[in-house]
This record gives structure tokens, C-alpha cells and sequence, in this order.
């Protein structure tokens, strides 16, 4: 699973795929519809790569939790983010039993849910293409 190049982006629903630097901003792509659009640096732009969770001991990358998730639904799509506050709490258990219950709110897990929801659409949650040392030990 490669989330280089994945944004969220304030004020856009959706998840964009990094296309190119211009001049004053970035040339965006939403992976749902494939429309292009500039991101200004002046709007609040965060790198998938870059997300991490808080836990009870230290900071879970948002690549492990989107793992773990995969994991539990077996490659299917998971519950919707527009769930009951009370089915994201109890899911979101299942997938990091250790989340910091003060810090992560559920709006955030609601994000966390939809964007691996757009990612299996996409087909971006593909997590045998980024295990290079798996592959490598089934050649030798």
C-alpha cells in the first residue's frame, strides 16, 4: 500500500492524487472522479503519507491503520463513515484497540473510514505490492 502522493485537501470531499507543481500552487487530481484542479498554498493540503493516529504508547501510522482495516474486512470495503457514532467507536476498536479515546474524536475516525473506502474503490489498498521482502524471499 503506497500512499505517496495521496492528499486530503480542507473544503474538498474526497481524496487527490498530487499531479504536478505550477507556478503558485499544485495540480491536483480527485481519485473519484479524475477532475484536475489547482491546490493553492494557501488551503490546508495533508499528505496521507504524513498521517499518524494517537495511541495509549506512540503514534500509529495512518498506512498501518488503513492496513489493519484491510485485514479485518479481508480485502472487502468496510462499514459507511456515515455509521452511528456508537458502530465507528466500536469498529474503530477492533481495528486499534489501543486509540487514545481523549485526542481521537469521531470525526476523525469518520475520515479515516471514508478514505479507506475511496482507496478500495480505487483500488489503491493493494498491500502485496509494497511487501518487496515477501517477494523476494518466494523467488529465492
Amino acid at each position: 500500500m503506497d500512499l505517496k502522493g495521496i492528499l486530503a485537501i480542507s473544503g474538498h470531499q474526497g481524496l487527490f492524487k498530487l499531479i504536478s507543481q505550477a507556478k503558485n500552487s499544485i495540480i491536483v487530481e480527485s481519485l473519484i472522479d479524475k477532475t484536475r484542479m489547482p491546490a493553492y498554498a494557501s488551503t490546508k493540503i495533508s499528505a496521507l503519507d504524513d498521517i499518524a493516529i494517537y495511541t495509549d504508547e506512540e503514534e500509529v501510522p495512518l498506512k498501518t491503520v488503513l492496513k489493519n482495516m484491510f485485514e479485518k474486512e479481508k480485502g472487502k470495503q468496510s462499514i459507511s463513515h456515515k455509521a452511528s457514532n456508537d458502530e465507528i467507536k466500536s469498529y474503530f476498536e477492533e481495528i486499534l484497540p489501543n486509540y487514545d479515546k481523549d485526542r481521537v474524536y469521531v470525526s476523525d475516525m469518520k475520515k479515516i473510514i471514508n478514505w479507506y473506502n475511496i482507496l478500495h474503490q480505487v483500488n489503491l489498498l493493494n498491500t502485496k505490492e509494497s511487501e518487496p521482502a515477501k517477494v523476494a524471499e518466494e523467488i529465492l
